[in-house]
Parts: structure tokens; sequence; C-alpha cells
């Protein structure tokens, strides 16, 4: 099957789209410029949470300066605290298999440019 042109219309942005935000139509972000080349803090943990004892579903990592943290679905959700306190607004999801980004000041759900397509953690 031939890819689309506008991979932003391609599954799982359009479901995850749709999930988080309640529609399927792609929402602008005014971030992209803040995705640098990063190494991540963490090979598969959140730190912070391992410092606390506790557990994570999912993770997330930084794309301003390769944080990683657990999700909006943890406890602690220290991703987002992080993206709080920093004003670093794009992760990446770091679940192997996923590449899906989320801008959260502007709750957009966004696919990868090509160099992230794929993910970080593969």
């Amino acid at each position: 099957m031939p890819r689309r042109e506008d991979p932003e219309q391609e599954e799982p942005y359009r479901t995850l789209r749709q999930l988080w935000t309640g529609t399927t139509t792609m929402r602008e972000c005014r971030h992209f410029e803040l995705i640098h080349p990063v190494t991540p803090s963490s090979a598969d943990v959140c730190a912070d949470c391992v410092a606390l004892g506790d557990s994570w579903p999912h993770l997330r990592i930084c794309l301003t300066c390769g944080y990683v943290g657990c999700c909006d679905m943890a406890k602690n959700h220290h991703v987002r605290t992080h993206c709080e306190l920093t004003g670093h607004p794009l992760i990446q999801s770091y679940e192997p298999g996923e590449d899906w980004l989320w801008c959260y000041k502007d709750e957009a759900v966004l696919a990868p440019p090509p160099a992230l397509r794929g993910g970080l953690r593969r």
C-alpha cells in the first residue's frame, strides 16, 4: 500500500489525535524549532520514580533536552512536570515501536520529523 503524502493523516496519529484532543484535525505546533538531537537521560526507567520507589506505565522523552520521565497516566507524571518547569513543550513516546510526538503548549499530536521516525528507543 503506498504511503500517503501527509504522514500527519496516517495511523496512529489520527487515532491518538481523536482520543486526546477530540478531533482528527491537526493542530498547528509552533515549537518544532525546539527539537534538538538529544541523549536520553535514562535508558529504560523514570529515574525520578525509581528514586521515590514508584513504578510507571510508560516513558516519554523531552525533545529539547533528553529528559526521560513517566507519562501523564503515571502517579507522578514527571515528564509533564519537567515540561511545565523548563518550558520544554515537545515530547516523544519513549516506548519501543511508538514514535508520536505531543506538544503540551499547543495540545497537538504530531507525526515525527524524518530523523525521529521509529522513535528514539527501538
